[in-house]
């Protein structure tokens, strides 16, 4: 067995331990609950642009301070389906409880692609967790671009897509959470917003395939049946081993994701435990 090397420390003395090739780094040395220097935020920023997810253990987050390191990172925005818990508008509780057997967005996505300004990033802090799986998937979509034929960039470059929040499969995954703490008359209403099939990144200026199961209905002035053959092959090549990484979580795990280049898919494999977390989710740009 290969052993296991030692994380690495920064220059702000953050430890950085790559997950695997593909994407994921696991940041040890710091205390999300403190007041943290800009400098130490900005290498946490730096980290998370290279690695598009990274992970944090054992960190005792009230939601006060949950959301004070979100806003040092970016702007909380509220969630259209459901209410965030007492007192704290931007947190929802994102929850499978013993009873129930579909988890709260359990497929392949982006988070929230389907308004016009999509989150840029989604923060997660595990509450409570099974006493076995419940681990997250996540996808490094600019090795997905960068792995396609020039011919099939070529063609994607150029088209875009429509992306609704009423999909069959992504809309029975939060039954359970609108039901129990729905947000008011959103409940029903149906998000559309076309996107580029790939987009560049804002900050690293390098391009990222954009589309996902989830919410990707079709290409823009083209049929669902005419788009299907095409983003079936783009969702399965996307999430090839090659691309992903996963991530077992702990109590007081906590990730930071780049919604703009990297999807994720929460495993639903522990049929009568309790999963509760809490999320945040950071403001974004049109993408382009």
């Amino acid at each position: 067995m290969p052993t296991r090397t030692t994380a690495q420390p920064t220059r702000a003395g953050i430890g950085v331990e790559p997950v695997v090739g593909a994407l994921g780094a696991e940041l040890t040395g710091v205390d999300l609950a403190g007041d943290l220097p800009d400098d130490v935020v900005a290498e946490i920023r730096r980290i998370w642009l290279d690695h598009l997810v990274v992970f944090f253990r054992d960190q005792t987050l009230e939601p006060e301070q949950f959301v004070a390191f979100a806003r040092r990172l970016g702007e909380p925005v509220e969630y259209p389906f459901v209410k965030g818990i007492d007192g704290h508008p931007e947190i929802i509780s994102v929850a499978k409880l013993p009873h129930e057997t579909v988890n709260f967005g359990g497929i392949w996505h982006s988070d929230t692609v389907y308004l016009p300004r999509p989150p840029m990033a989604t923060m997660l802090v595990a509450r409570e967790i099974p006493p076995r799986g419940g681990d997250t998937m996540f996808a490094n979509m600019y090795a997905a671009y960068e792995a396609l034929s020039p011919g099939m960039q070529r063609l994607l470059d150029g088209l875009r897509a429509v992306n609704s929040s009423a999909l069959a499969d992504v809309s029975k995954t939060r039954e359970d959470r609108i039901r129990e703490n729905g947000n008011g008359d959103d409940r029903d209403r149906e998000y559309l917003a076309d996107h580029p099939v790939v987009r560049t990144h804002p900050e690293t200026g390098r391009k990222a395939l954009y589309v996902n199961p989830a919410h990707t209905a079709r290409f823009v002035d083209m049929t669902e049946d005419e788009s299907r053959p095409l983003l079936q092959h783009l969702f399965q090549h996307s999430v090839r081993a090659e691309h992903t990484c996963r991530f077992r979580w702990r109590p007081g795990s906590v990730a930071l994701w780049d919604n703009r280049c990297a999807m994720h898919n929460p495993i639903n494999d522990y049929h009568g435990h309790t999963r509760r977390m809490h999320r945040i989710s950071l403001a974004g740009d049109v993408p382009r």
